[in-house]
């Protein structure tokens, strides 16, 4: 008969022995097949308090929404805000993170403002939606666009946008400025459609002395598909410390000028084209309208 004592030895060294190979990253079945233990309660018994290797672990979709809820209970967050938040049950949320220590009550005045905010955000996030789908709705309503489409877009642009004589400086250049390069597109297509040769135009950029300046030039020369090499000269904007500008960062490039060479007889005509858009809208006209 084997006395209790050598028992629990024979255990102890099995346990040893278990715990050593779970160390070495061995899986139950491998501990099993080693030390010939074929009772699942005795080997669980065995390597009880060490963690399996991590190549046994299956992959689990939630772990990524596991981190998360952690991260923002840690953060204080309530389980009702990781709810709404993660789009996950309450009773996973309690299971992830039931071991981390539970935020700070607040005052009800606090909890009123947190309210207040989660419904403003709410709120923010309808608008935005209904921002997105009014702007998707009007892009459809164009359509194709003919050339009589783009030629009236494109001397309204120029008129509003490019540069005009004064009646006591008839300068008669054809010069635009912009800073949005989706009106520069336009209006480079507009210019192909009046059979404005590209090598007539010429590209510079006006820019605050605070911007990237070689990395707006590259930009614009991107757009317009030209040699950085070939633009003139960068005009160079001094800053006003007294005054506090909103266009900056990395998504500032400054605007594109573009001037037309030899643009007298392209400037008369644009003028005449306004005015006769002017008269055509007016009331005397309106029977004429299509």
């Amino acid at each position: 008969m084997t006395h209790p004592h050598g028992r629990h030895a024979d255990f102890e060294d099995l346990r040893n022995r278990a715990i050593a190979l779970r160390r070495a990253g061995h899986s139950l079945r491998q501990i099993r097949d080693q030390l010939k233990i074929f009772n699942n309660d005795v080997l669980n018994r065995l390597v009880k308090g060490e963690p399996p290797p991590a190549w046994t672990k299956r992959p689990n979709a939630k772990d990524d929404l596991r981190q998360r809820a952690r991260e923002l209970r840690l953060q204080g967050w309530t389980y009702d805000r990781i709810q709404v938040e993660l789009g996950c049950s309450k009773s996973s949320i309690s299971l992830w993170v039931r071991d981390l220590p539970r935020p700070e009550r607040r005052s009800p005045s606090e909890q009123a403002r947190m309210a207040a905010r989660k419904r403003w955000e709410h709120e923010l996030a309808v608008r935005d939606e209904q921002r997105r789908k009014t702007k998707a709705a009007a892009a459809d309503e164009i359509g194709t666009m003919t050339d009589r489409d783009l030629f009236l877009a494109g001397v309204a642009l120029y008129w509003a946008e490019g540069s005009k004589d004064k009646p006591y400086a008839r300068r008669e250049n054809v010069q635009f400025v912009n800073s949005d390069p989706g009106v520069v597109r336009v209006y480079l297509a507009w210019l192909d459609l009046l059979g404005i040769e590209r090598e007539r135009l010429r590209y510079r950029v006006m820019i605050h002395a605070t911007g990237d300046v070689e990395g707006a030039r590259r930009h614009w020369a991107d757009l317009v598909q030209a040699d950085p090499a070939e633009f003139q000269r960068t005009t160079i904007k001094k800053h006003n410390p007294k005054t506090v500008r909103k266009n900056v960062g990395e998504d500032y490039r400054g605007c594109l000028v573009i001037n037309v060479l030899q643009g007298a007889e392209l400037y008369r005509r644009i003028e005449g084209w306004w005015y006769g858009i002017v008269g055509a809208v007016t009331a005397t006209d309106l029977p004429n309208r299509t």
